[in-house]
C-alpha cells in the first residue's frame, strides 16, 4: 500500500503506531487518492504540549491499587472477588464473545449495526499472533465479558472491550481493566495501552470511566481530513446541519470534520 496507509470503510487510514504518523503534505495526499478512496484521515503530533480537538486515551504508568481512589479500589476488589481474568483462546472466544457482543450492542443509547455471527467469528480465525485475547469468567466459568487486545511495536491497543450489562454491575470491567493493566504496564513493560481515539459516536462512555476511574489520560494530537473534491462539497455543506442528521454513520464523519484542528481549517 502506498505511503504505509491502509483503504478502509473508503477512508486511507494510517497502517502503523499511532506515534508514528507524520503530517502529509499535497503530494502525498493525492498519491493516495490516486489509488481510490473518498478521504484521508491524517492524525500527527502525537501526545503534543497543546490541547487540539482531537486525542487517544492512553495509560502509560501503573500504580497498582495505591494509584486508585478509595472508591474504585473498592470496586475492582469487588470485580475481582466476582471474577476470574485471564488470556483466553480463539476457540473460546467464539464459544461465548457472540453473545456478549450483541448484548452489550444493545445496551448502547445510539443503535450500532452488529456484524453477524459469521463475520464475528471471521474475525476472530483470521486474528494473527499479534492480536491477544481476554476474558472475565463468573464462578459458573462462563465468560461474560471479553477484550480483543491489538500489540503493535512498544504499546498495546484495547481495540474492542464487551460486557454483559448485568455483570457490569458486579464489576467485571474493572477486574478486567486492572489486570490488563497490571500485565501490559508492569509485567511486559509496553510504553502504554491505548482505548483509542476520541469516540466519533460516542455510543459509550467506556473512554470517560477509564479516565476517571483508572487515570487514563488524553494524548492531543492533530487531526486533517482530506477529501475527494464532491465528498468536500457534500460535508460542507451537511455540516451545519449535522445536529438534525438521522443518519449515524454519515452523523460520525461529520463529527470528525469537525474535530479537525482549528488551525488546520483556516
Amino acid at each position: 500500500m502506498p505511503l504505509d496507509y491502509k483503504l478502509y470503510k473508503h477512508a486511507w487510514i494510517y497502517d502503523g503506531s499511532i506515534a508514528k504518523e507524520l503530517k502529509l503534505n499535497k503530494e502525498q495526499v493525492n498519491e493516495l487518492l490516486s489509488h481510490g478512496g473518498w478521504m484521508v484521515r491524517n492524525i500527527y503530533d502525537f501526545d503534543c504540549q497543546s490541547q487540539t480537538n482531537f486525542w487517544f486515551v492512553l495509560k502509560d504508568t501503573f500504580g497498582g491499587m495505591e494509584e486508585l481512589s478509595t472508591k474504585t479500589r473498592n470496586q475492582v476488589r469487588k470485580g475481582l472477588a466476582n471474577y476470574t481474568v485471564r488470556r483466553v483462546t480463539k476457540d473460546e472466544m467464539m464459544q461465548f464473545g457472540y453473545s456478549i457482543f450483541t448484548a452489550a450492542a444493545a445496551s448502547y443509547k445510539i443503535h450500532l449495526d452488529t456484524p453477524s455471527l459469521s463475520s464475528y467469528n471471521r474475525r476472530i480465525q483470521e486474528a494473527d499472533s499479534s492480536i491477544e485475547f481476554w476474558g472475565a469468567f463468573n464462578s459458573n466459568n462462563q465468560m461474560v465479558a471479553f477484550s480483543i487486545n491489538h500489540v503493535i511495536d512498544t504499546f498495546c491497543d484495547y481495540q474492542t472491550m464487551k460486557a454483559f450489562p448485568e455483570d457490569m454491575k458486579n464489576y467485571a470491567y474493572y477486574a478486567l481493566i486492572y489486570v490488563m493493566n497490571q500485565y501490559y504496564l508492569e509485567e511486559r513493560k509496553l510504553d502504554f495501552v491505548n482505548d483509542g481515539a476520541r469516540s466519533i459516536t460516542e455510543h459509550s462512555n467506556i473512554q470517560p470511566f477509564l479516565e476517571s476511574k483508572f487515570n487514563f489520560r488524553k494524548a492531543y494530537c492533530h487531526l486533517k481530513i482530506y477529501y475527494k473534491w464532491w465528498l468536500g462539497i457534500i460535508i460542507w455543506g451537511l455540516y451545519p446541519f449535522r445536529h438534525f442528521i438521522p443518519n449515524n454513520a454519515v452523523k460520525a464523519i461529520l463529527n470528525m470534520h469537525g474535530m479537525q484542528s482549528r488551525l488546520e481549517n483556516k
